[in-house]
């Protein structure tokens, strides 16, 4: 049986360099039998017409309201920076519209749980850009610790370089606000945002956290200008506590780049045996993984292989290939009337967790994540 394409609006896209004109584009298109994409909307009509000519897209529209006001647009993307987040969602659920947004949903657990309490009540569906919850090495990972690979799970411990907060940024129109505490995207809620998205898909639910977040570089230099800036936002975030199943929980994000390339490394211990997740650096959700094992006796670890029905019909490219898997979830659930795509609950999950981060490193104490 054949369905309607579903028709897509995009907010915030700057052709060759935005995450939109990176990731959901190629994302959308690689799906052709499931979506279109018909308009764009960003800051004026001149750059939409220059971003919908760039990416041959039909529709450019004079702000996001016009776009919003378009009856046959099903979906809006929302690609803004976070602190543009709560505006341009609330918006679009009042407008009736399902939304996909990136992550994180709101620059705070407060703006979330509004978007996700209106989006419930507007009976729209709202989709969160968790994409490394659907990377095919995640998907695999939970098959492996469901099916008992190691056992039963007895500590969680992970270790990874933000790829950012490290002293510098490119330029300043673009990443300055990422070096302040209350934007909502720091280190803290994006690569480790990300990351903790995919550990409750694996690992189930966090109980209890104890955190310590630091900022121990006070100024950033911005590429472009050579201005030096002013930073809030912590580059060292450490995390101890218990998941809900008992299991011990440790994580260290330390701001910049791994030197040798090896800046991600998630390891689970288990009564019957070990796996680790390795990447280039602490971003999950756009960078190639790989899985490694042992059991028993092994001494040493050997390559995990990904079965290939997981990569089958995406992009092999990492980025486009993730939000493909989303978007693909997404047609899915509202052909079907499920809700398997990540999406606002999970997302308000997610910001309870940072929340109670925060609140742990500034009491000193142990909290419960509610």
């Amino acid at each position: 049986m054949t369905h309607p394409r579903l028709k897509v609006g995009i907010v915030g896209l700057q052709p060759g360099r935005s995450w939109a004109a990176r990731a959901h584009v190629p994302a959308l298109r690689a799906l052709p039998e499931s979506y279109e994409i018909v308009g764009i909307a960003n800051t004026s009509l001149a750059s939409a017409e220059s971003a919908a000519a760039a990416t041959s897209v039909p529709n450019a529209f004079n702000n996001v309201a016009e776009l919003l006001a378009t009856p046959e647009i099903d979906i809006v993307t929302v690609t803004v920076k976070v602190p543009h987040h709560f505006e341009v969602v609330k918006a679009a659920i009042e407008a009736g519209k399902h939304v996909y947004c990136e992550w994180p949903l709101g620059s705070n657990l407060a703006e979330a749980e509004e978007l996700a309490e209106l989006a419930r009540a507007k009976k729209v569906q709202g989709v969160i850009g968790t994409q490394a919850r659907l990377a095919p090495e995640i998907k695999h990972l939970r098959h492996l610790i469901a099916d008992g690979f190691v056992g039963e799970v007895l500590s969680t411990t992970l270790i990874a370089r933000g790829g950012g907060w490290g002293g510098a940024i490119p330029d300043k129109k673009n990443f300055a606000y990422t070096l302040d505490s209350a934007s909502g995207a720091t280190m803290l809620t994006i690569p480790l945002g990300h990351t903790l998205a995919a550990l409750r898909d694996v690992l189930g639910e966090v109980a209890e956290v104890s955190a310590v977040l630091a900022t121990r570089r006070n100024t950033a230099v911005s590429l472009d200008t050579g201005e030096t800036l002013p930073v809030s936002a912590p580059d060292q975030v450490l995390i101890s506590g218990i998941m809900a199943s008992g299991a011990p929980i440790s994580i260290h994000y330390r701001g910049g780049m791994a030197r040798q390339g090896d800046g991600f490394l998630w390891e689970i211990n288990g009564t019957e045996g070990d796996i680790r997740v390795s990447a280039a650096f602490g971003h999950p959700q756009l960078l190639q993984l790989s899985l490694s094992g042992a059991q028993g006796d092994e001494r040493s670890f050997k390559p995990l292989e990904i079965p290939d029905h997981y990569n089958l019909g995406y992009p092999t490219d990492v980025v486009p290939g993730n939000v493909a898997r989303v978007y693909a979830q997404v047609a899915q659930d509202l052909r079907e009337g499920t809700t398997t795509a990540p999406n606002f609950d999970d997302a308000v999950a997610l910001h309870r967790i940072i929340a109670a981060i925060e609140e742990a490193s500034q009491s000193g104490g142990r909290v419960k994540v509610s």
